[in-house]
């Protein structure tokens, strides 16, 4: 009798952790806003931990795991330092190698934004892998843009399959297995482009279109640089750099010159924005745009230099740090049939608390000028 009823709890056992396997790796069904369990904020069972290690493979609820994975709480100290989170008690730390992963279900042929948050803990410069299968990019993990320590980060992708394994990827090697990034609040978000007009060659021009900000958070999105190839959560809009990313914010916690969304050029001269539109050479066009202050407290002297074809205007704005903005523009000839429109900051600025900031962009518009228009003017 005691031999069945050890037999009898095997199996049931066996059968919950086939549940727990199942539930583990079912696609999750969402086109906009957090993740199921994207701020892994249902943890995981005391019976799959080793101190703030998750040992178990489905341990945290709607992921899955593998190499040196670890739950921290809030509040929590390495040596003298204190690990920040985010949003909530709790949040995800990734050792050499270590990767969480989750299944989503998607429309294929849509273009999606995945944004979460990230910090460094013992590096200096740090990277992320991010996978939806089969596509897969690098974020830079480098430069801090908030004094808290946390930025989030997007990255975008074309969804090929229905079935897709989003995986982010720590591919550091570091003397110590535990160091790595803090990672928390992942969302995603369907994205749909607005087409050009005859009254705005430009697409996206007023950065309306971009990936997911979490309501809950006041430091915008960080659109960082990207590979030719690359989609980007900005589209058509590109980011060309290095290392170095734009901010994507909102009307809710900044200063908007238009509409809900605009972008801040936070990186001096090491990021620029570009965007390429149809033109017929030996045509005459004019590039319109407004540059500001995101009422963040950036303070000084910015300008942004806008160049098209072969023209380029330098605006400068006297920043008081509480908002505003002025309007600008640029004529220019076409040389071809595509014209690279490109906007970069000229200076580095920073903020009281040491974080950089620049000049806030947004409602940019590229329109063609009838000669007739030309002869009255």
């Amino acid at each position: 009798m005691k031999r069945k009823i050890e037999m009898v709890q095997s199996t049931g056992c066996v059968r919950l952790l086939l549940l727990v396997s199942v539930a583990a790796q079912s696609a999750s069904a969402i086109s906009y806003g957090l993740l199921p369990n994207g701020n892994f904020e249902e943890a995981p069972d005391e019976s799959q931990m080793n101190g703030t290690r998750v040992t178990g493979r489905y341990a945290i609820p709607k992921w899955e795991i593998s190499g040196f994975v670890e739950y921290i709480g809030s509040g929590q100290k390495q040596g003298d330092m204190l690990l920040p989170v985010p949003e909530g008690a709790y949040a995800v730390r990734q050792g050499n190698e270590a990767s969480v992963r989750q299944r989503l279900a998607l429309t294929p042929g849509m273009h999606y934004s995945v944004t979460f948050s990230a910090t460094r803990t013992c590096a200096q410069s740090e990277l992320l892998n991010i996978t939806a299968t089969p596509e897969i990019g690098e974020v830079p993990i480098q430069t801090v843009y908030t004094s808290s320590g946390w930025d989030s980060y997007s990255w975008a992708f074309k969804g090929k399959r229905s079935d897709v394994s989003l995986i982010v990827h720590n591919p550091g090697v570091t003397d110590d297995a535990a160091c790595g990034p803090l990672i928390d609040s992942f969302g995603i978000k369907t994205l749909q482009s607005p087409p050009s007009t005859n009254d705005n060659l430009l697409e996206n021009g007023g950065f309306e279109e971009g990936p997911y900000i979490f309501p809950n958070t006041s430091w915008g999105v960080l659109v960082p640089p990207m590979d030719e190839d690359d989609y980007s959560p900005l589209s058509p809009w590109t980011i060309l750099g290095y290392t170095k990313s734009v901010k994507y914010v909102d009307a809710a916690h900044y200063a908007v010159p238009g509409g809900a969304r605009a972008v801040e050029l936070v990186s001096g001269m090491e990021a620029a924005l570009v965007q390429e539109v149809s033109t017929v050479p030996g045509r005459s066009y004019r590039l319109e745009f407004s540059v500001g202050d995101a009422g963040d407290g950036c303070v000084g002297s910015l300008s942004v230099q806008a160049y098209a074809s072969r023209g380029s205007v330098k605006v400068p704005y006297e920043s008081q740090g509480t908002g505003g903005h002025s309007r600008a523009s640029l004529e220019f000839t076409a040389t071809s049939k595509r014209t690279r429109v490109v906007f970069v900051s000229m200076a580095y600025t920073m903020k009281p608390d040491g974080t950089l900031c620049g000049p806030v962009l947004d409602d940019a518009l590229v329109v063609a000028i009838h000669s007739h228009r030309r002869f009255l003017l």
